[in-house]
């Protein structure tokens, strides 16, 4: 498959998973009386991802996220050389995303980009009113782990074709963590997609919901490349036979 039509897929992946994610923020989570809430709104996103890894994890290998690409640059399971054009197709799809989501909550009277369009924030602008630190360790720690399930669920020694589901549900799980504290990021292009429309102090902030995800992310590809190592053939013979 040739890297444009994988990038294509990345766009369109991304697109749905920054529309249907915050579009579930924007739209559904606060409308009276029937607001998903945040456990409904963690659920939309894991959902996203679990479907793009249906649709689209066949040709692209539904990475929806520079910060899993770059986890998986580090754990040798992608190539450095490929890894711009699928974060550049990861932003622009998501950014897309937020376009069409912006047209449509701007239908109603009153929307008010000052509600926060489902950006992430820290400090003032942390759901819970969280410090840069606390979002700071929150935004590492979460995208390690989701980054040591990606890894696991698609390494060649795992069940086959139930990767979509453990790492949907991982979604899922660390959004329900996530969400009071920055809104949860994890993607460096999720979080720039509302910022570009928010601006202020969406972008101002912006630069820790690169930083984090990313560094999250490198670190779990260094950590399980250590320790899934299967030894070769020979090696795992004679520890057997010492056993």
């Amino acid at each position: 498959m040739s890297l444009s039509k994988r990038a294509l897929a990345e766009f369109i992946g991304t697109f749905w998973l920054v529309f249907g994610g915050c579009g579930s923020a924007v739209l559904a989570s606060a409308f009276p009386g029937l607001g998903i809430g945040f456990a409904g709104v963690a659920l939309a996103f894991g959902l996203t991802v679990l479907t793009m890894a249906f649709a689209i994890g066949h040709i692209s290998g539904c990475h929806l996220n520079p910060a899993v690409s770059v986890g998986l640059v580090v754990s040798k399971r992608f190539s450095l050389s490929e890894l711009p054009a699928y974060v550049i197709a990861q932003v622009l799809g998501g950014v897309a995303g937020s376009g069409v989501l912006y047209i449509i909550a701007t239908g109603k009277a009153g929307f008010d980009l000052a509600g926060g369009f489902a950006a992430n924030g820290y400090g003032a602008h942390s759901p819970g009113g969280y410090s840069l630190p606390a979002c700071l360790t929150a935004e590492v720690v979460l995208t390690f782990m989701f980054l040591m399930i990606i890894l696991g669920a698609t390494d060649t020694r795992a069940p086959k074709g139930f990767a979509p589901i453990a790492i949907g549900l991982g979604l899922t799980l660390i959004h329900l963590i996530g969400i009071p504290v920055t809104n949860l990021s994890v993607n460096p292009a999720r979080s720039t997609a509302p910022a570009v429309f928010v601006g202020g102090w969406a972008l101002e902030q912006l630069w820790l919901f690169w930083v984090a995800p990313i560094a999250g992310a490198a670190i779990a590809g260094v950590v399980y490349s250590v320790f899934a190592t299967e030894p070769e053939p020979l090696v795992r013979e004679k520890m057997a036979e010492s056993a």
